[in-house]
């Protein structure tokens, strides 16, 4: 999975980290500093489930304290991956979040993809930053910092940062040729209960309309002496 994200463009250098949670609770981790594109089996760390090294030649991931913290949250996930594809990240770094419902296959798949706020990467404000949204949520956008997902699978986890940044790259495109707009409610409603992400209706339909609120269009004037114009 470290090779695909690396020739998919979604991290370089020694960005990036993997997990997953092996069957006796133990995590097994990419290392610190290393290029996950040119990893090999004997690279990867095992740490116990607070994170502490049991194997390895290496350093665990600084985002160990992250791992071990979204692991306790969500028992039912056995992975996490963490890249920085362009796309998203650029949105991540524009502190946009991709929360709006415009594409059936990502309601339909992810619900939404939510802005954390900022924490200093390897540290515990980190986790901090996604302790309200990790319950509801499989993915999300870390400001400043790229993207974040949990899966049942390491393929899962992949896939999701694939449908992300595959995303973000449409929506880039489109905001650019005109006015972008949100599925219909009644649409949102249905995709988000065949994905079983019900819980997440109310949360994005409220989002829909804050969002429309601030795209009505404002009443202006038409007699500029009445409006103070000179």
């Amino acid at each position: 999975m470290a090779k695909r994200l690396y020739q998919r463009d979604h991290i370089g250098a020694a960005e990036g980290n993997l997990s997953t949670r092996l069957s006796d609770g133990r995590i097994m981790i990419t290392p610190s500093g290393a290029n996950k594109g040119y990893m090999k089996p004997e690279d990867l760390i095992i740490c116990d489930s607070a994170g502490k090294k049991l194997q390895g030649g290496g350093k665990p991931s600084s985002e160990i304290k992250l791992h071990v913290a979204i692991y306790g949250w969500r028992p039912d996930i056995t992975a996490i991956c963490h890249a920085h594809p362009l796309y998203a990240t650029a949105y991540s770094a524009a502190r946009i979040a991709l929360d709006r419902c415009i594409l059936p296959e990502v309601v339909a798949t992810l619900g939404a993809v939510p802005l954390a706020h900022y924490g200093t990467p390897g540290t515990s404000d980190l986790p901090e930053t996604l302790s309200s949204l990790a319950e509801r949520y499989d993915a999300f956008l870390l400001e400043a910092h790229g993207v974040l997902t949990l899966g049942k699978t390491l393929e899962d986890a992949f896939n999701k940062i694939e449908i992300i940044e595959r995303y973000a790259h449409i929506l880039s495109i489109a905001e650019q040729l005109g006015e972008v707009k949100e599925l219909p409610p009644a649409e949102i409603e249905r995709l988000l209960k065949a994905a079983g992400r019900l819980n997440l209706k109310d949360e994005l339909l409220a989002h829909r309309t804050t969002e429309k609120k601030k795209s009505d269009p404002i009443e202006r004037p038409t007699d500029r002496r009445a409006s103070g114009y000179r």
